[in-house]
């Protein structure tokens, strides 16, 4: 067995703008990277592909504002607050690893896409690259009911009812393909059981609210023509059975809106894979970030 599958990151802590964040270090001696998971997930997303990329950069990872272990803060799910958090994440990192004070490749799931791309947008020389994986793009003016009502109706809360083994039961029938025990691991560091032995989200519903409205009220239309430095759009292809779907259509057309939106910027389309592209492919997906950033 390699290393790299052995390969465990040093959980490290931060005080970042009133926030106990916690981090993930993933060691070595390669270039500063930053990955930033998605929402109601945690930095442990990136455990599997963290792997495939250790060998080559320095890998942080993040439990960004009111996820995992980080602080439950009331507020602050903007996104100039959210860049803010990295901005001072990254000082903090520095003073030990002389690396993360210079330009920063960095990647974002989901969510943390539009974390990424406005961190680009407001600290533009903190940041030498972005990867969006299947994020950064979801922008609610371009629904076929462009409302407010809509758009938090699509992004409401998971289902994460019933009890811990309900819950994995549920995962283990949705990722019946390529479910194992390095995912089950991960998903549970996401959730909690509450004194009922009810699973919840760690991320709290009314903080979760903020995030979704910050997304419609400054959508991504607004910042992805602000991000000056080269960037890549990951997109998840539709597995077959979906692929004729509205949703996969209207993904479609956003994903094209956001490339055409990104100065120096374009997409690359997974074929046939699901929004955690990490869990089901991630030697592809590590394998098209790594051909990216050595451009």
């Amino acid at each position: 067995m390699s290393d790299n599958t052995l390969a465990q990151p040093a959980e490290k802590w931060a005080q970042v703008n009133g926030l106990d964040m916690r981090y993930l270090d993933w060691g070595g001696d390669g270039e500063p990277m930053l990955a930033l998971h998605g929402l109601a997930s945690s930095a442990h997303w990136y455990d599997i592909v963290a792997r495939l990329l250790r060998n080559r950069y320095r890998i942080i990872a993040p439990d960004q504002r009111g996820h995992g272990q980080t602080t439950q803060a009331a507020s602050g799910y903007d996104w100039h607050t959210l860049s803010d958090d990295l901005a001072a994440l990254l000082d903090h990192v520095s003073a030990e690893i002389p690396g993360f004070g210079e330009p920063v490749a960095a990647l974002g799931h989901s969510w943390g896409g539009h974390v990424v791309s406005n961190f680009a947008a407001h600290y533009p020389d903190r940041v030498q690259r972005i990867v969006m994986i299947d994020g950064g793009f979801l922008d609610g003016r371009l629904f076929p009911e462009p409302t407010w009502e809509a758009f938090s109706d699509r992004l409401r809360p998971r289902n994460v009812t019933g009890d811990r083994e309900e819950f994995l039961n549920r995962l283990r029938d949705q990722m019946a393909g390529w479910w194992n025990s390095e995912i089950e691991r991960i998903v549970q560091t996401m959730v909690y059981a509450d004194e009922d032995g009810q699973i919840q989200d760690i991320l709290r519903p009314r903080n979760q609210a903020q995030v979704i409205r910050a997304m419609w009220e400054d959508p991504c239309s607004h910042t992805l023509t602000q991000v000056q430095c080269p960037a890549l759009l990951i997109a998840a292809g539709p597995v077959p059975e979906r692929a004729n779907s509205d949703f996969a259509q209207l993904r479609h057309r956003m994903v094209g809106a956001a490339e055409a939106a990104l100065p120096n910027g374009r997409a690359h389309w997974i074929p046939e894979t699901v929004h955690d592209i990490g869990y089901h492919k991630p030697e592809e997906l590590a394998r098209v970030i790594l051909e990216f950033l050595d451009e």
